[in-house]
C-alpha cells in the first residue's frame, strides 16, 4: 500500500509529559520540528483523564506555529486507548498525528484508521489526521514490513528502544546506549586481545528502516535517555543517520539541536551535491552519462543523491525559514 505521506520535517520529535502543562509554552517555542504530548509512560496511571484534558486543551489554546503536534496514546491493550484516540482526535483540530505505542501488526493500524475515519465523517473534517508508530516489541520487528504497508494514513515508524528493551529482556539499565557485554575478543592471549564492540539493535533498526523506504514513510530513532551524554547522543544519531533514518526522538530540550544538527545537510555535503549537479550537467551537454572526479566514478546515481540533498536542504528551509541545522 505504497503512498505519498505528506512532507513533514521531522528530524527531531520533542517528548513532553501531557501531565505536566508547564512544559508546553517552551515546547512549543523550542527548535523541535515535532512535539508529542505522551499520554502513555510518563502519566501516572491515577493521571489519565487529567493528562488527556491538558493535552486537548494544549493542542486547542497554544500557538505551536508550524510544528507537527502528535499525541501518543496509551497502548490498544489498555483502559484508556479508545477513549484517547476519540477524544483527541473528536476535540482537536489542531493534531496532525497520532502516535500509537508498542504497533504489533497490522490490523492495530488499521484499527486506529478506522476510528480516525469515523471521527472525521462526524465531524465533517477536511484535515486528514495522520499515524505513526512505534516498533517496540518483538513482535512489532518481526510483522513490521505488514505494519508499514497496513494504512495509507500511517506516516512514519519509530524504535521504540526502551520498550524493545524490556521485550527482548536484555535488562539494559539505560536505553538507547551501547552494551559493553554485546562485544567479542579478538584473537589472542592476555592483554593482547582487544574488546570489539558491535551494534545488538542493528538488526531492529536496519529492517525498520528498511520497511519505512520500501513504503514511502519516514523512519525515526527512538530515544536515549541518557540526556547527560551529548557525545553519546550524537553517536547514535549519527549510526540512525548513516542507516537512512531521518530524524530522532528528544526526550529533554537539550537534545532537540543535536538531532536538527545530526539529520540537516552539511555545508560540505551541500557543496559536494552543488558541484555534483554541475559536473553531470556538464557531462550530459556533451553526450556522456558519467564522468570522472578525482578518480571517482560519477553517474546519474549520484545526480539522485545530490538531487535529494538538495530537495532536503530545501525542506529544511521552508519549514523552519532559515537554513540547517
Amino acid at each position: 500500500m505504497t503512498c505519498t505521506v505528506p512532507s513533514r520535517l521531522h528530524r527531531s520529535e520533542l517528548a513532553v509529559p501531557a501531565s505536566r502543562s508547564q512544559f508546553f509554552a517552551k515546547a512549543a517555542a523550542s527548535a523541535a520540528d515535532v512535539v508529542f504530548l505522551d499520554l502513555e509512560d510518563a502519566v501516572a496511571p491515577q493521571l489519565k483523564d487529567q493528562a488527556r484534558s491538558q493535552a486537548i486543551a494544549a493542542l486547542n489554546d497554544i500557538d505551536w506555529g508550524a510544528k507537527t503536534l502528535a499525541v501518543r496514546v496509551n497502548g490498544l491493550d489498555t483502559p484508556w486507548a479508545l477513549q484517547d484516540i476519540v477524544d483527541v482526535a473528536r476535540h482537536a483540530p489542531r493534531l496532525d498525528l497520532i502516535l500509537l505505542p508498542k504497533a504489533g501488526s497490522a490490523f492495530d493500524v488499521q484499527f486506529v484508521d478506522q476510528i480516525l475515519t469515523l471521527i472525521e465523517r462526524e465531524t465533517r473534517r477536511d484535515k486528514r489526521t495522520g499515524i505513526e508508530v512505534l516498533i517496540e516489541t518483538a513482535r512489532g520487528v518481526a510483522n513490521v514490513e505488514a505494519i508499514a504497508a497496513s494504512s495509507r494514513r500511517l506516516e512514519a515508524m519509530i524504535f521504540g528502544v526502551g520498550d524493545y528493551t524490556v521485550d527482548m529482556r536484555t535488562y539494559d539499565p539505560v536505553f538507547g546506549t551501547p552494551s559493553p557485554r554485546y562485544a567479542i575478543l579478538t584473537h589472542g592471549q592476555g592483554a593482547a586481545r582487544e574488546h570489539h564492540w558491535n551494534d545488538q539493535w542493528h538488526f531492529a533498526m536496519a529492517r525498520i528502516a528498511n520497511a519505512c523506504r520500501a513504503n514511502g514513510l519516514r523512519p525515526i530513532d527512538g530515544p536515549f535517555t541518557d540526556y547527560g551524554d551529548t557525545e553519546g547522543f550524537q553517536a547514535c544519531a549519527q549510526r540512525a543517520a548513516a542507516l537512512g533514518f531521518e530524524g530522532k526522538w528528544a526526550i529533554h530540550p537539550s537534545q532537540v539541536g543535536l538531532a536538527n544538527e545530526a539529520f540537516s545537510p552539511t555545508d560540505e555535503q551541500l557543496a559536494w551535491a552543488t558541484r555534483i549537479r554541475a559536473m553531470i550537467d556538464a557531462s550530459n551537454r556533451q553526450g556522456q552519462g558519467a564522468v570522472g572526479d578525482d578518480g571517482v566514478l560519477v553517474d546519474m546515481a549520484h545526480l539522485k543523491q545530490a538531487n535529494a540533498l538538495a530537495e532536503r536542504q530545501a525542506l529544511i528551509e521552508r519549514q523552519t525559514g532559515r537554513r540547517a541545522p
